[in-house]
């Protein structure tokens, strides 16, 4: 099921400021396209390319067009394009909708919204706001975090630590993203973005201590609505045929909605600093970004030094 009007409602209320003005009782229309419209030509009387799939919004230059044509104009041009089975209709400014447009509102069950934005602004919005309902998405158990730009997943088995190497990540100064369950999406660059499920947005469990509120703990500097995964930490316990990578030459990839995430197996022990490990995890990938790599950089030296080439 695609978007519908009531969950970009929602979902924009407060960010774009809208108020329903007619229909709400129509407002579980889908919406099929993320694209907005503005439909100047199609209230011209030009609908060869109209795009009636999207969202239509009547800003400054469309309403002062319709206060231009009688009445009678006016109300054929406005049913032309309710005719076309749009999804609903934005006036921004805060205009007030012409009676034509209430009249088709309820004749074609087509929610009609107003903001006080002004139009380039509210499309800017909107567009994020559709891209976002519309990625796709799923979810995956882990604890996801911020560390100095890099968005690390930190996965495991239940009671091997995820959370409490969390909670001392941001006390060292990182943010948290989503703990326990986080929720990934794809966006159309093909970016993979995670955040928190919405009623556990800002919480933490820690065992042995319960839930806590982490932006009243640490600040509201300490979480993050959203951020780009950028790393896959696994925190697992060795077993007897468990072969550890001592040297990082052969990096391992998880794919994720069809995206390569780089992803790492860390070995759980008794007195091991996991917080700090998997923070030299993260700025390790931080350098890769930049184009160092370490393992490689190593791997080319000893390569030449065997060659006969020297060390410097």
């Amino acid at each position: 099921m695609g978007v519908t009007v009531q969950k970009f409602y929602e979902a924009a209320q407060k960010t774009l400021s809208l108020e329903v003005v007619s229909g709400g009782e129509h407002m579980e229309r889908t919406i099929p396209e993320q694209a907005l419209n503005r439909p100047g030509l199609a209230l011209a009387g030009f609908f060869q390319y109209f795009a009636h799939r999207r969202i239509q919004v009547i800003g400054l230059a469309e309403n002062t067009y319709l206060k231009s044509l009688s009445e009678k104009d006016r109300t054929d041009r406005v049913r032309k394009m309710f005719e076309k089975h749009i999804p609903c209709v934005v006036i921004t400014r805060n205009r007030t909708a012409y009676p034509e447009f209430i009249d088709m509102c309820t004749e074609f069950r087509v929610p009609i919204l107003k903001t006080p934005m002004i139009t380039s602004h509210f499309i800017n919005g909107a567009t994020i706001t559709m891209e976002r309902l519309a990625s796709p998405r799923m979810r995956m158990q882990g604890t996801m975090l911020d560390i100095q730009g890099i968005g690390v997943l930190i996965e495991g088995e239940p009671g091997i630590g995820k959370s409490e190497t969390a909670l001392a990540l941001i006390e060292r100064g990182h943010s948290l993203v989503a703990d326990d369950i986080t929720v990934i999406r794809r966006d159309y660059t093909g970016v993979v973005m995670a955040s928190a499920v919405d009623i556990t947005r800002y919480h933490m469990e820690i065992r042995g201590l319960g839930i806590i509120h982490v932006p009243s703990i640490f600040g509201v500097a300490s979480m993050r609505d959203e951020k780009r995964l950028d790393l896959i930490v696994r925190l697992q316990r060795p077993g007897p045929d468990w072969d550890v990578d001592r040297t990082g030459l052969a990096p391992k990839m998880r794919d994720v909605m069809d995206v390569r995430i780089p992803y790492i197996l860390i070995p759980v022990a008794p007195g091991r600093d996991m917080a700090n490990v998997v923070e030299v995890a993260a700025l390790n990938q931080k350098l890769k970004h930049l184009g160092h790599d370490a393992a490689k950089e190593l791997d080319e030296k000893l390569v030449h030094k065997l060659s006969g080439g020297g060390l410097e």
